[in-house]
This record gives structure tokens, sequence and C-alpha cells, in this order.
């Protein structure tokens, strides 16, 4: 495993695949996240990036930030032209025309794969083609203006759930896509978080270097939308993790592993407080739904640990 040294050598070096210039907003962690995981790949990497955030900053004509084969697609069908390049690749190889090694990475955001490239992901997934689908999970429909999505999490205030006299937010919990992907029963999928630099490249090494469809889901935590202080990003991130709102673990060939195990597990109030989208729930009227929210985050870290310690494999 490299160093950080190393890692930001290969982000920054003369043979980056994902160069500056793009307009992410400030504190934006894609950027980073995206540099982290194409400089895990030890092969040429050809991108396929669904609409969404990461798109529409990175390629505003005439300029781009990609310094790879790089393909736009429209939200719901990144992972069927995944597959479709895959499929070409193995063909062009069998016939000899081309000899090189390479590896397919796609990338959608959580709109853009919890929900309208659900179908498409899941096909790809269940065909077992050879690619990592990427999501950077900001946790709504970030890019067209924070409407809820599958991934946004239960009492978020959005624009097509907003907070009023009938409602505290969404009502309902988050889609679980990781353990939605390891019951396909594929070599490796993985969930991390944007401030763990070395997390996330191993997970990416090991989702390249899978025998299979592999796929990673990264918390990207939008200081736009949540509406932080820009320099809190990674501070963020590294609290959802803390309270175990977004544990850190893999299924490699279905089994279960965390990968940390917070010690002083802090209460779910220290991720929540300072987002706007949350700042209701702080309110009398609303303090039900923190318990409730607090509630389901232990009872899903007591069935992920006992899913792990007994070996169950998905």
């Amino acid at each position: 495993m490299p160093t950080l040294q190393e890692i930001a050598w290969k982000t920054d070096g003369p043979d980056i695949r994902f160069v500056s210039g793009h307009r992410m907003c400030s504190g934006c962690g894609i950027g980073a996240i995206v540099k982290t995981v194409l400089a895990a790949s030890d092969k040429p990497v050809v991108v396929v990036n669904a609409t969404g955030c990461l798109e529409v900053v990175t390629t505003t004509y005439p300029f781009t930030s990609w310094n790879t084969p790089w393909m736009h697609l429209t939200f719901e069908n990144a992972a069927s032209v995944a597959s479709g390049i895959e499929a070409a690749y193995k063909a062009l190889k069998r016939s000899g025309k081309i000899t090189d090694d390479v590896n397919i990475l796609a990338i959608g955001g959580d709109g853009g794969t919890y929900d309208i490239g659900f179908q498409a992901l899941s096909g790809a997934l269940e065909r077992r083609h050879k690619f990592m689908y990427l999501v950077y999970d900001n946790e709504a429909y970030m890019n067209t203006g924070d409407q809820r999505s599958g991934a946004t999490p239960f009492g978020a205030n959005t624009t097509t759930v907003p907070v009023g006299k009938v409602s505290f937010g969404k009502p309902q919990w988050r889609k679980n896509l990781v353990e939605i992907a390891a019951a396909h029963r594929i070599p490796y999928v993985a969930q991390t978080a944007a401030h763990s630099i070395m997390d996330l490249y191993k997970k990416a090494q090991k989702g390249f270097n899978a025998d299979g469809p592999a796929v990673l889901a990264v918390l990207q935590p939008c200081t736009t939308n949540w509406a932080f202080d820009p320099s809190l990003t990674m501070q963020y991130s590294k609290l959802a993790v803390e309270t175990n709102f977004w544990p850190l673990y893999e299924v490699e060939n279905g089994v279960v592993h965390i990968n940390v195990k917070p010690s002083n597990r802090k209460p779910i109030e220290e991720f929540l407080k300072g987002q706007t989208r949350f700042r209701h729930l702080f309110k009398p009227e609303n303090a039900h739904v923190i318990v409730e929210m607090q509630k389901m985050i232990d009872d899903e870290w007591a069935r992920l640990l006992k899913i792990e310690e007994s070996g169950i494999q998905f």
C-alpha cells in the first residue's frame, strides 16, 4: 500500500488523469474522490460519466478536466454503456485488435444511481460485466436543486419534501445501496467517505482488481445544499463515520468486514448540527425525530456487527 505522499504524487504528478480547472463549488470533495480513485488503477482507465454535478463542472465547453478517455451519458444509462464498452473491449481483445489491459469506471451521483440509473446498474451487476461503479453520494439531486433522492436521509429538508406544519422532512430511511449491490453476489462492494483517502484508495484498488463487477459508494458532503462552511467538508465526512451514520465497510466475495469501529461513538446530533437541512430537528416539537434517527442508526450498526461476527455471506 502506498503512502499518502505517493498517492499525492499519483494524483498530481505528470500522469494525472483528472486535472485542475473544473468549476466545482468551493469545498466540494468530488474532485479529491475522483483523483484518488483514478490513481488507484495501475492500468489505463475508460470513464463513463452520468449526468450530474461531476459531469457539468468538469466539461464546460470548450474545456475539460479529463486526461483519460471519457464519455458523457444520461442519468439512467451509465451502467448500460459501461457494460457495452466492456463487451466491446473483450471482443476486440479476443480478435487480437487490441492487446492493452484497461479498467472501466462508471461514475454517477446518488440520484443517477440509487434512483434513475438503478435498473441499468442492477442488470449490469447481474450479468457480471467487469467494471467498477463509483457513486459519489451527496444525498439528494444537488445538480438540479436539492430534490430528495433514495439516498436522502430520514428527517432531511429538501425542495420536494420541505419542512412545514405537516412535515418534519423526509419520512423514509435512506436506501441501502451497498447491501442491495452485495445481494447480486458480485465480488466486491464497499462504502467509504471523502475524508478517508487511504481507505478510499485501498477500496478502489480492490474494485478495479475484482474478478467481476464492483461497486464503490463514497459519502460526499455537499457544502452548497447541506449548507455548511466550505472549510468543513472533510469534518462532516469524518463525523458521519464517527456517529455510525455512514459506516466504513466492505463486502468481499460475500463476506462483510467493517473497516472502522468508533471507540467512542458520537451522538448523531454532532453530525446534524450546523447543516441547514437538519436545523429544524433541533426545535422542541421535532426532538422525537432525532431520537428515532439515533435508534435507527444504533439498530443498523448492531445488525452490521452481527453480520460481520457471524461470517454469514450475502
